[in-house]
């Protein structure tokens, strides 16, 4: 059994190790987030990943990976499972009004609890279909939930106009980058260097409404 001891060390160093400097309460917070979803996994299987130490790497500083890269007022997490990106990045940048969306309701019934025992303010969680979702965001991210056309095809009337995308994926996809919609432009990939993760195995592709 891994010790919060070991588990909060593991945490603090990864956030050292990708530079970022978060909010005081933020790794206490991530930790409860963190042994909320191991609970609730027992009896719910919410994630494959069921050691707490690769639960650290894997959704903790995978998600923090990105938090760089996010912008503006509002954030939608499309897919989000077990609330991955989404809850860590709430935890790390407060002040953003995030829209946790999943379709599957054993998720969305564990991310409305996380909402409500970590007191995450200005985030709801919604059980809906991507497609049928409403509004518009100035930042959507999407953990390797579909290809970035399904993605794009399903969720991108979301994207603001001046809005980013960060896609999440393992290996690049230079595969997938010819099937982006023609509304919109690639604007980057990035190889995400996660602590504790081998390089070039996780990059975010980040996309933008064609000007």
């Amino acid at each position: 059994m891994t010790t919060h001891v070991a588990l909060q060390t593991k945490l603090e160093q990864g956030i050292d190790a990708l530079g970022l400097q978060l909010p005081a309460d933020a790794t206490t917070r991530l930790l409860d987030y963190l042994a909320l979803l191991e609970r609730w996994n027992a009896a719910y299987n919410l994630t494959a990943i069921r050691d707490p130490g690769e639960m650290v790497t894997r959704h903790l500083l995978d998600a923090l990976a990105i938090l760089p890269y996010v912008q503006g007022e509002t954030l939608a997490d499309l897919g989000t499972g077990p609330g991955l990106p989404g809850i860590p990045l709430a935890i790390a940048a407060p002040g953003r009004h995030v829209l946790l969306v999943d379709s599957n309701g054993k998720k969305v019934r564990f991310l409305r609890e996380a909402i409500r025992a970590l007191k995450l303010e200005g985030v709801r969680a919604v059980q809906s279909r991507v497609e049928e979702v409403e509004g518009q965001f100035d930042c959507i991210t999407a953990r390797a939930f579909a290809s970035l056309a399904d993605m794009l095809g399903w969720g991108g009337h979301l994207l603001a106009p001046q809005g980013i995308w960060l896609a999440m994926k393992g290996k690049a996809p230079e595969e997938e980058l010819p099937g982006v919609p023609a509304a919109f432009e690639l604007r980057a990939v990035h190889t995400l260097n996660v602590p504790g993760l081998e390089a070039a195995e996780r990059h975010l592709v980040v996309l933008s409404r064609h000007t």
